[in-house]
Protein backbone atom coordinates (compact mmCIF):
# COMPACT_ATOMS: atom_id res chain seq x y z
CA UNK A 1 0.00 0.00 0.00
CA UNK A 2 1.03 3.62 -0.48
CA UNK A 3 2.48 5.40 2.52
CA UNK A 4 -0.02 7.72 4.29
CA UNK A 5 0.12 11.07 2.53
CA UNK A 6 2.17 9.62 -0.32
CA UNK A 7 1.13 9.15 -3.95
CA UNK A 8 -1.35 6.48 -4.93
CA UNK A 9 0.50 3.47 -6.33
CA UNK A 10 -1.20 2.03 -9.37
CA UNK A 11 -0.30 -0.39 -12.12
CA UNK A 12 -1.55 -1.41 -15.53
CA UNK A 13 -1.17 -4.89 -16.92
CA UNK A 14 -2.13 -4.53 -20.54
CA UNK A 15 -1.52 -3.81 -24.17
CA UNK A 16 -0.02 -1.02 -26.25
CA UNK A 17 -0.60 -0.08 -29.88
CA UNK A 18 1.35 2.38 -32.00
CA UNK A 19 -1.42 4.49 -33.49
CA UNK A 20 -1.44 6.85 -36.47
CA UNK A 21 -4.17 9.45 -35.82
CA UNK A 22 -5.59 11.15 -38.92
CA UNK A 23 -7.94 14.14 -38.50
CA UNK A 24 -10.63 14.30 -41.19
CA UNK A 25 -13.77 16.38 -41.58
CA UNK A 26 -15.88 13.27 -42.15
CA UNK A 27 -15.59 9.56 -42.84
CA UNK A 28 -14.54 8.95 -46.47
CA UNK A 29 -16.96 7.35 -48.92
CA UNK A 30 -15.92 4.17 -50.69
CA UNK A 31 -13.34 4.87 -53.40
CA UNK A 32 -12.95 8.52 -52.39
CA UNK A 33 -9.67 10.40 -51.97
CA UNK A 34 -9.98 12.59 -48.88
CA UNK A 35 -7.52 15.21 -47.63
CA UNK A 36 -6.59 15.01 -43.95
CA UNK A 37 -6.40 18.16 -41.85
CA UNK A 38 -3.46 16.74 -39.87
CA UNK A 39 -1.88 13.54 -38.66
CA UNK A 40 0.29 12.39 -35.80
CA UNK A 41 1.41 9.12 -34.13
CA UNK A 42 1.38 8.10 -30.48
CA UNK A 43 1.62 5.10 -28.19
CA UNK A 44 -1.96 4.26 -27.25
CA UNK A 45 -4.27 1.28 -26.85
CA UNK A 46 -6.36 0.59 -23.74
CA UNK A 47 -3.42 -0.08 -21.47
CA UNK A 48 -1.42 2.90 -22.67
CA UNK A 49 -4.32 5.34 -22.30
CA UNK A 50 -5.20 4.21 -18.76
CA UNK A 51 -1.56 4.34 -17.63
CA UNK A 52 -1.16 7.87 -19.00
CA UNK A 53 -4.33 9.09 -17.27
CA UNK A 54 -3.15 7.53 -14.00
CA UNK A 55 0.03 9.57 -14.27
CA UNK A 56 -1.94 12.74 -15.06
CA UNK A 57 -3.93 12.16 -11.88
CA UNK A 58 -0.71 12.14 -9.87
CA UNK A 59 -0.30 8.41 -9.27
CA UNK A 60 2.95 6.51 -9.28
CA UNK A 61 2.46 4.09 -12.17
CA UNK A 62 4.03 0.76 -13.12
CA UNK A 63 3.08 -0.44 -16.60
CA UNK A 64 3.51 -4.14 -17.41
CA UNK A 65 3.22 -4.83 -21.14
CA UNK A 66 4.70 -6.61 -24.16
CA UNK A 67 6.14 -4.84 -27.21
CA UNK A 68 7.74 -5.92 -30.43
CA UNK A 69 11.51 -5.43 -30.56
CA UNK A 70 11.12 -3.04 -33.49
CA UNK A 71 11.10 0.68 -34.26
CA UNK A 72 7.46 1.13 -33.18
CA UNK A 73 7.92 -0.82 -29.97
CA UNK A 74 10.95 1.21 -28.91
CA UNK A 75 9.22 4.45 -29.89
CA UNK A 76 6.25 3.47 -27.71
CA UNK A 77 8.53 2.59 -24.79
CA UNK A 78 10.37 5.92 -25.04
CA UNK A 79 7.16 7.93 -25.27
CA UNK A 80 5.44 6.20 -22.36
CA UNK A 81 8.56 6.52 -20.20
CA UNK A 82 8.57 10.22 -21.07
CA UNK A 83 5.06 10.51 -19.63
CA UNK A 84 6.43 9.45 -16.25
CA UNK A 85 5.50 5.76 -16.35
CA UNK A 86 7.72 3.04 -14.91
CA UNK A 87 7.86 0.64 -17.86
CA UNK A 88 8.19 -3.14 -17.39
CA UNK A 89 8.40 -4.57 -20.92
CA UNK A 90 8.52 -8.11 -22.24
CA UNK A 91 10.18 -7.73 -25.65
CA UNK A 92 8.79 -9.97 -28.39
CA UNK A 93 10.00 -11.07 -31.81
CA UNK A 94 6.55 -10.35 -33.24
CA UNK A 95 5.94 -6.81 -34.52
CA UNK A 96 4.30 -4.22 -32.32
CA UNK A 97 0.61 -3.95 -33.05
CA UNK A 98 -0.31 -0.84 -35.01
CA UNK A 99 -3.53 1.01 -35.74
CA UNK A 100 -4.92 3.81 -37.88
CA UNK A 101 -7.55 5.99 -36.23
CA UNK A 102 -9.70 8.43 -38.20
CA UNK A 103 -10.75 11.39 -36.05
CA UNK A 104 -13.90 12.98 -37.44
CA UNK A 105 -14.88 16.61 -36.94
CA UNK A 106 -17.95 15.63 -34.91
CA UNK A 107 -15.79 13.95 -32.26
CA UNK A 108 -16.23 10.33 -33.40
CA UNK A 109 -13.36 7.95 -34.14
CA UNK A 110 -12.93 4.93 -36.42
CA UNK A 111 -10.15 2.47 -35.61
CA UNK A 112 -8.41 -0.06 -37.87
CA UNK A 113 -5.93 -2.35 -36.10
CA UNK A 114 -3.06 -4.19 -37.77
CA UNK A 115 -1.27 -7.22 -36.36
CA UNK A 116 -1.58 -9.44 -33.32
CA UNK A 117 -2.09 -7.88 -29.91
CA UNK A 118 0.94 -8.58 -27.72
CA UNK A 119 0.02 -9.58 -24.17
CA UNK A 120 2.26 -9.74 -21.09
CA UNK A 121 2.51 -13.24 -19.60
CA UNK A 122 2.80 -14.24 -15.99
CA UNK A 123 5.93 -16.20 -16.92
CA UNK A 124 7.70 -13.11 -18.31
CA UNK A 125 10.72 -12.05 -16.26
CA UNK A 126 9.25 -8.75 -15.07
CA UNK A 127 9.19 -7.07 -11.65
CA UNK A 128 5.80 -8.57 -10.77
CA UNK A 129 6.55 -8.29 -7.05
CA UNK A 130 5.81 -4.56 -7.30
CA UNK A 131 2.12 -5.41 -7.64
CA UNK A 132 2.07 -6.67 -4.04
CA UNK A 133 2.35 -3.07 -2.83
CA UNK A 134 0.02 -1.52 -5.44
CA UNK A 135 -3.19 0.17 -4.31
CA UNK A 136 -4.85 -0.82 -7.57
CA UNK A 137 -4.31 -2.51 -10.93
CA UNK A 138 -6.15 -2.09 -14.22
CA UNK A 139 -5.97 -5.21 -16.38
CA UNK A 140 -6.58 -5.06 -20.16
CA UNK A 141 -4.46 -7.91 -21.55
CA UNK A 142 -2.49 -10.92 -20.37
CA UNK A 143 -2.72 -14.61 -19.66
CA UNK A 144 -4.16 -16.27 -16.52
CA UNK A 145 -0.71 -16.13 -14.94
CA UNK A 146 -0.53 -12.37 -15.41
CA UNK A 147 -3.99 -12.00 -13.86
CA UNK A 148 -2.90 -14.01 -10.84
CA UNK A 149 0.08 -11.67 -10.51
CA UNK A 150 -2.24 -8.66 -10.72
CA UNK A 151 -4.52 -10.05 -8.00
CA UNK A 152 -1.76 -9.33 -5.47
CA UNK A 153 -2.87 -5.68 -5.55
CA UNK A 154 -5.49 -4.32 -3.18
CA UNK A 155 -7.99 -3.51 -5.96
CA UNK A 156 -8.18 -5.10 -9.42
CA UNK A 157 -10.35 -3.61 -12.19
CA UNK A 158 -10.46 -5.22 -15.64
CA UNK A 159 -11.71 -4.70 -19.17
CA UNK A 160 -13.55 -7.48 -21.08
CA UNK A 161 -10.77 -7.10 -23.65
CA UNK A 162 -8.72 -9.24 -21.24
CA UNK A 163 -10.91 -12.20 -22.15
CA UNK A 164 -7.96 -14.56 -22.73
CA UNK A 165 -7.34 -14.47 -18.97
CA UNK A 166 -10.88 -13.94 -17.70
CA UNK A 167 -12.44 -16.96 -19.45
CA UNK A 168 -10.02 -19.30 -17.67
CA UNK A 169 -10.40 -20.34 -14.02
CA UNK A 170 -8.67 -17.90 -11.73
CA UNK A 171 -9.06 -15.19 -9.11
CA UNK A 172 -12.07 -12.90 -8.92
CA UNK A 173 -11.72 -9.23 -9.76
CA UNK A 174 -13.27 -6.24 -8.01
CA UNK A 175 -14.85 -4.57 -11.03
CA UNK A 176 -15.37 -5.09 -14.76
CA UNK A 177 -15.73 -1.89 -16.83
CA UNK A 178 -17.26 -2.08 -20.30
CA UNK A 179 -19.21 -0.03 -22.86
CA UNK A 180 -22.84 -0.72 -23.74
CA UNK A 181 -22.09 0.65 -27.24
CA UNK A 182 -19.35 -1.93 -27.88
CA UNK A 183 -21.05 -5.21 -28.86
CA UNK A 184 -17.89 -7.27 -28.37
CA UNK A 185 -17.26 -5.87 -24.89
CA UNK A 186 -20.90 -6.29 -23.91
CA UNK A 187 -21.02 -9.93 -25.00
CA UNK A 188 -17.78 -10.84 -23.24
CA UNK A 189 -18.87 -8.98 -20.10
CA UNK A 190 -21.99 -11.16 -19.93
CA UNK A 191 -19.89 -14.33 -20.31
CA UNK A 192 -17.51 -13.47 -17.48
CA UNK A 193 -19.95 -11.67 -15.19
CA UNK A 194 -19.41 -14.16 -12.37
CA UNK A 195 -15.70 -13.26 -12.19
CA UNK A 196 -16.38 -9.72 -10.89
CA UNK A 197 -18.18 -8.51 -7.79
CA UNK A 198 -19.06 -5.28 -9.60
CA UNK A 199 -20.23 -4.59 -13.17
CA UNK A 200 -19.74 -1.05 -14.48
CA UNK A 201 -21.44 -0.24 -17.81
CA UNK A 202 -20.75 3.09 -19.54
CA UNK A 203 -23.47 4.57 -21.76
CA UNK A 204 -21.78 7.57 -23.37
CA UNK A 205 -23.72 10.81 -23.07
CA UNK A 206 -26.30 9.02 -20.88
CA UNK A 207 -23.72 8.38 -18.15
CA UNK A 208 -23.90 4.76 -17.08
CA UNK A 209 -24.94 2.21 -14.49
CA UNK A 210 -23.42 -0.30 -12.11
CA UNK A 211 -24.61 -3.34 -10.24
CA UNK A 212 -22.94 -5.73 -7.84
CA UNK A 213 -23.07 -9.34 -6.69
CA UNK A 214 -24.81 -8.25 -3.47
CA UNK A 215 -27.75 -6.85 -5.50
CA UNK A 216 -26.88 -3.19 -4.97
CA UNK A 217 -26.97 -0.95 -8.03
CA UNK A 218 -26.90 2.65 -9.17
CA UNK A 219 -26.41 5.14 -11.98
CA UNK A 220 -24.23 8.13 -12.69
CA UNK A 221 -24.76 11.12 -14.94
CA UNK A 222 -22.45 12.15 -17.76
CA UNK A 223 -20.29 15.23 -17.16
CA UNK A 224 -20.37 18.00 -19.80
CA UNK A 225 -16.96 18.29 -21.49
CA UNK A 226 -14.95 21.29 -20.24
CA UNK A 227 -14.49 22.52 -23.82
CA UNK A 228 -15.28 21.70 -27.42
CA UNK A 229 -15.70 17.98 -28.17
CA UNK A 230 -12.83 16.96 -30.46
CA UNK A 231 -12.34 13.21 -30.34
CA UNK A 232 -13.94 10.19 -28.62
CA UNK A 233 -10.73 8.11 -28.75
CA UNK A 234 -9.87 6.87 -25.27
CA UNK A 235 -12.95 8.29 -23.50
CA UNK A 236 -14.01 4.88 -22.17
CA UNK A 237 -10.45 4.05 -21.13
CA UNK A 238 -10.17 7.44 -19.41
CA UNK A 239 -13.38 6.70 -17.51
CA UNK A 240 -11.90 3.37 -16.42
CA UNK A 241 -8.73 5.11 -15.28
CA UNK A 242 -10.59 7.64 -13.14
CA UNK A 243 -12.85 4.93 -11.73
CA UNK A 244 -9.91 2.67 -10.81
CA UNK A 245 -7.92 5.56 -9.33
CA UNK A 246 -10.78 6.56 -7.03
CA UNK A 247 -11.72 3.00 -6.06
CA UNK A 248 -8.10 2.27 -5.14
CA UNK A 249 -8.12 5.33 -2.90
CA UNK A 250 -11.10 3.99 -0.97
CA UNK A 251 -13.92 5.91 -2.69
CA UNK A 252 -17.46 4.55 -2.93
CA UNK A 253 -18.68 3.17 -6.25
CA UNK A 254 -20.73 6.33 -6.83
CA UNK A 255 -17.72 8.55 -6.10
CA UNK A 256 -15.47 6.45 -8.34
CA UNK A 257 -18.00 6.63 -11.21
CA UNK A 258 -18.23 10.40 -10.83
CA UNK A 259 -14.46 10.72 -11.10
CA UNK A 260 -14.43 8.39 -14.09
CA UNK A 261 -17.06 10.56 -15.79
CA UNK A 262 -14.90 13.65 -15.25
CA UNK A 263 -11.88 11.94 -16.82
CA UNK A 264 -13.94 10.74 -19.78
CA UNK A 265 -15.34 14.23 -20.39
CA UNK A 266 -11.87 15.78 -20.27
CA UNK A 267 -10.62 13.19 -22.76
CA UNK A 268 -13.33 14.21 -25.23
CA UNK A 269 -11.78 17.69 -25.57
CA UNK A 270 -8.40 16.52 -26.90
CA UNK A 271 -7.30 14.82 -30.09
CA UNK A 272 -5.76 11.36 -29.87
CA UNK A 273 -4.41 9.57 -26.81
CA UNK A 274 -3.35 11.54 -23.72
Amino acid sequence: MAEPGGPTRLAVVGHVEWVDFVEVARHPRRGEVLHAASGFARAAGGGGVVAAVFAQLGAEVDFFCALGDDVHGHAAADELSGRGLNMHIAWRRQPTRRAVTLLEGRGERTIITMGERLDPLGSDALAWELLESADGVYFTAGDPGALRRARAATVVVASPRARAALVQPGPHIDALVFSTHDLDEREWASRIEQRARLQVCTEGERGGRWWSSDDSSGRWEAVPPPGQARDAYGCGDSFAAGFTFALARGASVAEAAAMGAQCGARCLTRAGAP
